[in-house]
């Protein structure tokens, strides 16, 4: 009694065919399709190329301090580090 026979089956599948119609579920059948289709081409975008391309690695960002910033109340440089023409005085 607890087990679904074919018959039960049957019925289920001929009301929802009644509620949905043929063509609204060939209709829904093709959207899922194009999600997955869209989803597995965002997938592919965000793997990375092939391994025989090099990428660049970011750039660097440094702070190169100018003799204006270093003289204004240690803005720019840290204190104690000083500019070559500096420790040459």
């Amino acid at each position: 009694m607890g087990s679904m026979s074919i018959w039960h089956w049957v019925v289920v599948a001929l009301i929802v065919l009644l509620l949905f119609g043929k063509g609204r579920i060939s209709e829904m059948m093709g959207d899922l399709a194009k999600g997955i289709k869209s989803f597995k081409k965002g997938l592919a975008e965000d793997e990375p190329g092939p391994a025989g391309t090099a990428q660049t690695p970011p750039a660097q960002v440094t702070q190169q301090a100018s003799g204006a910033a270093q003289g204004s109340g240690g803005q720019g440089a840290p204190q104690g580090s000083q500019s070559p023409d500096q420790a040459q005085r």
